[in-house]
């Protein structure tokens, strides 16, 4: 099944670090990475100036050219605030790492932005044993990656659900057997056993699903989650 994963990693894991600490408000946009070749990047910050000063100062980023202000097509970019302009960056030996990965393990990056020293990256994958694969090469590499959204392509603006795969499947499993019916048609031992978990395990999963979909439905928003917990 396609998947799209949304994942939040530190900008000290990723890229551009130093920019943050020199301009806080600094934030930039990729609409795809395709290719080695460096990308195009919208970029927004207090000045032009200051953030392009910032960049050429931070030695995770070498900018090949400034191309464009806000003045320039509109197309990409707007989901910045305030000024924008548009530079081609080449990102450092971390992010060509992460893109590697991705692509090793045919991985797709929709589309990536960083603000508040963390970048934010929507990617697809045609197969969920290949995002597996992958999410566990991001562990081994310390990248510190924060799944906050996993979804089937099919179905991507209904499946708003905060639950990963396997918290989705174990809180059907359980509505299924009548564990949240009154009085409850199955223990949570018993529940354990058809799931083939630990009722160690089982409970503790209940619980991140319950704090998810509560936060998820107060705040309107959906919550970071692991892939498979």
């Amino acid at each position: 099944m396609t998947t799209v994963v949304e994942l939040e990693i530190p900008a000290d894991r990723l890229g551009a670090d130093r920019t943050f600490d020199r301009v806080p408000t600094f934030e930039c946009q990729i609409d795809g990475l395709i290719g080695d070749s460096p990308p195009l990047v919208w970029v927004a910050g207090p000045d032009r100036q200051s953030v392009r000063e910032a960049l050429e100062a931070d030695p995770s980023v070498d900018v090949i050219a400034s191309l464009a202000d806000e003045q320039e097509p509109v197309g990409s970019g707007d989901d910045l605030e305030g000024d924008r302009w548009l530079f081609r960056l080449d990102f450092g030996a971390d992010f060509k790492l992460f893109e590697r990965i991705v692509a090793e393990n045919d991985g797709a990056i929709l589309s990536v932005r960083a603000e508040a020293s963390t970048w934010s990256v929507k990617m697809l994958f045609h197969e969920r044993t290949s995002l597996s694969t992958c999410h566990s090469l991001f562990e081994q590499y310390d990248f510190q990656v924060q799944v906050t959204r996993l979804a089937g392509i099919d179905d991507l603006t209904s499946a708003r659900t905060p639950l990963t795969q396997t918290q989705y499947e174990t809180i059907c499993k359980a509505h299924e057997l009548g564990y949240f019916d009154v009085p409850r048609e199955i223990t949570l031992k018993e529940l354990a056993a058809e799931l083939d978990v630990s009722h160690q395990a089982l409970s503790e999963r209940l619980r991140r699903s319950h704090a998810a979909l509560v936060s998820a439905e107060l705040t309107g928003g959906m919550m970071p989650t692991a892939i498979d917990p």
